[in-house]
């Protein structure tokens, strides 16, 4: 995990995607770190290593038979009971993979002051969830798996949930992918800082 402390009184758990504790994970938190922010990232890739992009299918493989989405919300619950004592404010950021599990933490109650989703492609799986809490969600407007305007209309009937659908592919935010649109990411920042200030 990495444990990444400021002297601020607010906390941001940032949830990977199916490849790990990346170079873009790493960029992530420490721009938040440098931003004031307490940062907390549990790494669910118990090999201890990440996976690289060239090997996408074998880090979903070992997402969908080690990990699975209740293994982390079971273990983020755990890290949000402890740091609901310790700071002020608490926020979960998750992406892909690690946006449908922050996505399914959100209905918890007392537990998260916001939520932040950068394409999180499954939570098409648990439309169900009734958040407790503010949301955000960044979708790309090309998704192959499903149809992103059709989910979004949904979601966006629901309260506290904030849906935003931005040019580019899944992935679109990561400058260390094919899919990286410098445009989008910097819009999706923008929504994201904004966010965080309101709350």
């Amino acid at each position: 995990m990495i444990n990444i402390v400021s002297s601020e009184e607010s906390v941001i758990i940032v949830l990977h995607e199916i490849y790990g504790i990346n170079p873009h994970v790493k960029l992530i938190c420490e721009q938040y770190s440098a931003a004031g922010y307490n940062v907390l990232c549990p790494n669910f890739v118990k090999s201890g290593d990440y996976f690289d992009y060239s090997r996408e299918g074998e880090a979903y493989q070992y997402f969908i038979e080690h990990i699975g989405f209740y293994s982390i919300v079971d273990e983020v619950k755990t890290i949000l009971l402890k740091a609901r004592l310790d700071y002020k404010y608490v926020f979960l950021l998750g992406f892909s993979v690690g946006a449908t599990s922050a996505w399914i933490c959100s209905d918890l109650e007392n537990s998260i002051d916001g939520v932040i989703c950068y394409y999180g492609s499954r939570i098409r799986d648990y439309k169900n969830i009734t958040p407790n809490c503010p949301v955000l969600l960044i979708f790309a407007k090309e998704e192959k798996s499903f149809n992103v305007s059709e989910l979004t209309s949904a979601l966006g009937q629901k309260k506290f949930v904030d849906v935003h659908v931005l040019n580019g592919k899944h992935g679109f935010s990561d400058p260390f992918s094919n899919h990286y649109n410098e445009q989008s990411q910097q819009i999706a920042q923008d929504l994201v800082d904004r966010f965080l200030i309101r709350l």
